[in-house]
């Protein structure tokens, strides 16, 4: 008995070191791209001796620090470091700030960035904090690949949405993108570690924001899931609404 407890013991040992490693070489090609353009502008800043390419350069270099801190985030749920309180949270206010935080991404990549409410919701059962980093992590690397995706300019839009389903209610990360479906983003996660652009549909990078947000919604004991909004195409996840405060 006590040499089967050890053996699994050693299973999830062993997995969870292979998840990290594998996390860690899709953030580090990830972060490969920002880090590039850091360098490219900052030479031709100093080149030029002007300050315009400051500004760009600033935007790049925070996201690339969400990535990071998403990601350690990550990292803290999958080795048992932290663990997460579930709570009532507004959905609707947890969008408009993961908005804001990838706003200057956006104007960046030329894609225009919209929040859609869609109607009056109470609050879910989650955890703020961690909502915001996937939803976050998600547009992040949507954000980057919505230019390669080939799509005329005017549908260069992503949307921050919620909306209500019979499962509960949907917060995600929505575009006009057809080509997305369920089978796309499970392809993808399972390819975790074994692709470099597991997510060829969405972004021809490593798709480590998808990754990441998948780590921390699980640890909410949630699922990320390819979803439909007012005709947009997305990634979210649905939560309960938090039937206690339903009750008061």
């Amino acid at each position: 008995m006590l040499e089967e407890c050890a053996e699994r013991k050693r299973y999830y040992v062993v997995n969870t070191d292979i998840a990290n490693e594998q996390l860690m070489i899709s953030v580090s090609e990830q972060l490969k791209l920002p880090l590039m353009q850091v360098a490219r502008r900052a030479e031709a800043a100093e080149l030029r001796g002007t300050t315009q390419d400051f500004a760009a350069i600033r935007v790049t270099a925070q996201s690339a620090l969400q990535l990071l801190d998403n990601f350690l985030l990550s990292l803290r749920l999958q080795n048992g470091y932290l663990q997460l309180e579930l709570e009532p949270v507004s959905v609707s206010s947890v969008l408009y700030d993961a908005g804001q935080a990838v706003r200057g991404l956006a104007d960046q990549y030329g894609v225009e960035l919209q929040v859609d409410i869609g109607g009056r919701y109470g609050p879910v059962t989650a955890n703020r904090m961690a909502l915001e980093a996937a939803l976050i992590s998600l547009a992040s690397t949507l954000i980057e690949g919505l230019p390669g995706m080939d799509l005329p300019a005017p549908q260069l839009e992503l949307q921050f949405a919620t909306h209500r389903c019979r499962y509960g209610i949907v917060a995600g990360v929505y575009m006009r993108h057809k080509s997305l479906k369920p089978e796309s983003l499970d392809k993808g996660l399972s390819l975790h570690g074994k692709a470099r652009q597991p997510f060829n549909v969405l972004t021809h990078a490593s798709g480590a924001g998808i990754f990441v947000a998948d780590t921390i919604v699980k640890a909410m004991q949630l699922q990320l899931k390819v979803s439909r909004h007012n005709g947009w195409r997305g990634i979210g996840v649905v939560m309960a609404p938090n039937q206690q405060l339903q009750l008061i």
